[in-house]
């Protein structure tokens, strides 16, 4: 059986290699690993939302972070920034195509967390709003 390929900005066509570790899983682990991204895109998946909508979206998350966090997954192509005209300009952030696709494995991820991880995430995995703020 095969799957469609599906071309991505940056993805490398092909199988993953049969030895050592896949560039794409390495990724894919990397994004996730970083701090509160899974939480941004899954409020982005409530709908656009700028700032202050994506504060009150993630609550515990500061400013600064959130603000580093949205540039990044921006410059990744998994969300996009739209400035909205008016006196004073608002941005408005929406998740990418990339992005919304990116959702399918995350609900799944969230599935499997529900029913194998332990409620407070587990006895080496902080959670984000717990009092430890990731590290820049």
């Amino acid at each position: 059986m095969t799957t469609p390929h599906h071309p991505q900005p940056g993805h490398r066509s092909g199988h993953p290699r049969s030895t050592g570790t896949s560039p794409a899983i390495t990724r894919t682990f990397a994004l996730l690993s970083t701090h509160w991204n899974g939480l941004i895109l899954m409020a982005l998946a409530k709908g656009p939302a700028d700032f202050a909508g994506m504060r009150e979206r993630v609550p515990g998350i500061s400013d600064r972070v959130l603000a580093l966090r949205l540039r990044e997954l921006t410059a990744i192509d998994l969300v996009t920034q739209d400035v909205l005209p008016g006196l004073s300009s608002r941005t408005r952030y929406a998740l990418s195509p990339h992005g919304k696709a990116f959702l399918v494995p995350l609900a799944i991820l969230f599935l499997w967390a529900e029913d194998h991880l332990p409620e407070g995430g587990g006895p080496d995995l902080p959670c984000p709003g717990d009092g430890h703020e990731p590290v820049p």
